[in-house]
This record gives C-alpha cells, sequence and structure tokens, in this order.
C-alpha cells in the first residue's frame, strides 16, 4: 500500500481529481488524503465517494493544531494555504493509521505511469525530496529553492518526524509569497533539509516530478511503452502554471521557462491532461460547483503561486502568434491538440 496526501480548493477541484483518476491508472495499491481547504470543496468530493480517498476538512485540520490556525490572520489566503504543507503529513503520520511512508504531492502533478521504482529507490532513506533541475539559463531561479516541494516522503521514523517538525516551526513563523532573507513561501526551507536531517534522498528520476522549468535541458519521446525522459519513464509531470486563455486556447507555461513545445510534449504530456480536466470540468456542471476551469492560480517561478497579468491588443495578439509558432501554446480543435 503507498500513501499519499494533497490539499486544494475549489478552485484547483478538476486538477485535483485527475491527480486521483492518474493514481487509480498508475498504482495498484493506495491511500490518498485530501485537505479540502473550503467547504465547497470537501462537500462535492463528499458526493463523490471516492474509492481509496480520505477527506479531511481544513478545520479538523486546524482543530489539530491550533498553532497552525493562530497564523492564518496574518496570511494572505494562498500563504496560508502553504504554512499547511508540513502540518498535513506531520498529522498523518501521527494519526495512528500505521502509515510507514508518507508522500506529500501537489494536486497538479498527474501520474503517467507507476512510481514504485521511486519508492523502490527510497529504500533505506528517511525523507525523499525533488530538485527543480533548472538548466543552465535557469539557475538563477535557485533562489527560490533548489528543491520542489510538488513531490515529498516522509518515513514514520525519528528523521522523518524531526524534519516535518522542524519545517512546520519555520512555516508557522515565515511563510509568504516573496524571497526574503534567505526564505521563500514554504519551499526554501527545503534547501536545509540534505545538511540538517539524516536519511535524505534527493531523488535523479528525470522522470519525476517533471515540469516546465526543467524540460528545457532533457529529451523527451515517445516509445511504445508510453512518454520518456532523458530514456527514462515519464512518472509524474507537473503541469505548473497550465491555464486557459481562451477558449480553444491554452497556455502550458512553457515560455517562462524558455521551453519550445515539440510535438510530443504537447500532444503525448499535454493532450492527455488536457482531455482529463475537460472530461472531469462537464462532470462537475450539474453539481453547480464554483470551480475555475484551468483558470486557477499558477505557481510562480519558485513554484508558489502568483497571479499572472492579462494583456490587452496587438502585442497580445503578436505574442500568442509568436508562441504558437514555437509550440509553447495549445489549441484545441474538436477535441484534438494542435
Amino acid at each position: 500500500m503507498r500513501y499519499f496526501c494533497t490539499y486544494f480548493d475549489r478552485n484547483y477541484l478538476s486538477r485535483g481529481l485527475a491527480l486521483y483518476r492518474s493514481l487509480v491508472r498508475t498504482c495498484s495499491s493506495f491511500q490518498l488524503w485530501i485537505l479540502c481547504m473550503d467547504s465547497e470543496c470537501y462537500e462535492c468530493l463528499t458526493r463523490f465517494q471516492l474509492p481509496h480517498v480520505r477527506l479531511i476538512s481544513i478545520e479538523e485540520l486546524e482543530a489539530a493544531d491550533p498553532e497552525l490556525q493562530a497564523t492564518k490572520a496574518t496570511r494572505s489566503r494562498i500563504e496560508y494555504y502553504f504554512t499547511c504543507s508540513p502540518s498535513l503529513p506531520l498529522y498523518l503520520l501521527k494519526s495512528g493509521a500505521g502509515i510507514d511512508v508518507i508522500t506529500y504531492v501537489d494536486a497538479d502533478l498527474y501520474f503517467f505511469s507507476d512510481a514504485e521504482p521511486i519508492f523502490t529507490a527510497f529504500t533505506g532513506h528517511s525523507i525523499g525530496i525533488t530538485g527543480h533541475r533548472f538548466s543552465t539559463p535557469l539557475l538563477h531561479l535557485e533562489e527560490y529553492g533548489r528543491y520542489n516541494v510538488g513531490w515529498l516522503m516522509f518515513r514514520n521514523n525519528q528523521a522523518g518526524l524531526a524534519c516535518l517538525a522542524w519545517w512546520r516551526q519555520q512555516c508557522l513563523e515565515w511563510c509568504y509569497d516573496r524571497s526574503e532573507a534567505g526564505r521563500f513561501a514554504d519551499q526554501k526551507y527545503l534547501d536545509e533539509w540534505p545538511r540538517r536531517f539524516p536519511g535524505v534522498l534527493v531523488l535523479e528520476h528525470p522522470g519525476l516530478n517533471a515540469a516546465p522549468w526543467n524540460l528545457g535541458g532533457t529529451v523527451v519521446t515517445q516509445t511504445e511503452a508510453g512518454i520518456q525522459v532523458d530514456g527514462q519513464p515519464l512518472v509524474g509531470f507537473h503541469f505548473h502554471g497550465f491555464k486557459r486563455i481562451w477558449r480553444w486556447l491554452y497556455d502550458p507555461n512553457l515560455s517562462d521557462y524558455q521551453v519550445q513545445g515539440s510535438m510530443v510534449i504537447r500532444r503525448g504530456i499535454y493532450a492527455p491532461y488536457l482531455r482529463e480536466l475537460a472530461a472531469i470540468e462537464e462532470e462537475l456542471k450539474p453539481l453547480h460547483t464554483r470551480t475555475a476551469p484551468v483558470t486557477a492560480l499558477k505557481r510562480g517561478t519558485g513554484d508558489r503561486l502568483t497571479v499572472g497579468r492579462r494583456e490587452n491588443g496587438l502585442s497580445r495578439w503578436l505574442k500568442v502568434g509568436r508562441r504558437l509558432v514555437m509550440g509553447q501554446y495549445l489549441v484545441q480543435v474538436n477535441g484534438h491538440v494542435l
């Protein structure tokens, strides 16, 4: 049995459900805990009655962690979400649920193949993290953290619990959506882990937590067995900043990281995710759930959420045309992605 946890609100419902469905297809035995950050998310997921899923309301977590709740008034909505990041897996490991290893995943991560090779590599370790693996032109982005919060593993032992407790304390003291004094949201703290705690494994698998910020330095190919990244199976892709900008036009957020979208990237990685989201959003419509269809907040340079600014007029359409030519935008026509 593999144990996962994530959190999201109503705006990320379609993404969270896509994450769940990808797990159903790729993992033979799992339990997924979902921390629902608002009541609409909790009520909607309760109606779905998803197998292998356990729901946690934000009120339940706050009741178990009053110090966490006390920070709520001092943080923006998204900053409070970041502050919850360490509290959720720590709460689960201490819950008595018999969890040996808890894996936290961001809600916009999507599984393409079985993650079992990652768990095998984690054998004998207590803490698992993934680097951003920035290509050379993007190394300046390490200001926001060398490691990414999108995939984290914690064993239920002294080192794993100590790491979570330390991270939680740091986030309670300071967790803001800005870079300041060597800190950034909940993420920059991860830079300290390999030095501070024993048993830390930096997971180097190129197909794990693949994302727009590391595609530029990799070779992505389509094989009979599926998508491969640098010759290894694509395990999970982090759809950072993916959003709709027009009825038929989508921004996969490749341009921010200087990536030209090849046919394999567009049709092999982004097209299946887009189809999954579209199908889920159709299922959500009868529930009258106030969700943001493929337009939610996006995680910024350091993979924490920022709000994109809209552009108008000729400059916007010139940029659209340029990015279409470079494969940095997706066009959906009659269910097909170009």
